[in-house]
């Protein structure tokens, strides 16, 4: 079961808001999360019901750090589509 702090943040790009004005909006989470723990998540924190979730598994980059091959962690990203008037916080949709 996912709860709150699973939620690592609303994405804020050129992108997303652009999604936002649509009904979308683009959460961060970690790995372990899935649609249906989402979906609880926003009823029971925010109460309001998604109409769809989407999931996409971000994988972390390969880089170097200080001249040595790393890789940056990766996480998972979420487009759940929302009501017509509902709002999170401060982000109205």
């Amino acid at each position: 079961m996912a709860d709150i702090t699973d939620i690592k943040t609303i994405l804020y790009t050129e992108k997303t808001i652009e999604q936002q004005e649509h009904g979308v909006v683009v959460v961060q989470t970690s790995q372990r999360v899935n649609k249906n723990n989402l979906k609880e998540v926003f009823k029971e924190y925010f109460n309001i019901t998604p109409l769809k979730v989407n999931s996409l598994n971000q994988q972390g980059k390969t880089k170097k750090f200080r001249g040595r091959p790393g890789t940056r962690p990766g996480y998972k990203k979420f487009y759940v589509t929302l009501p017509q008037g509902a709002e999170i916080a401060n982000l109205s949709v």
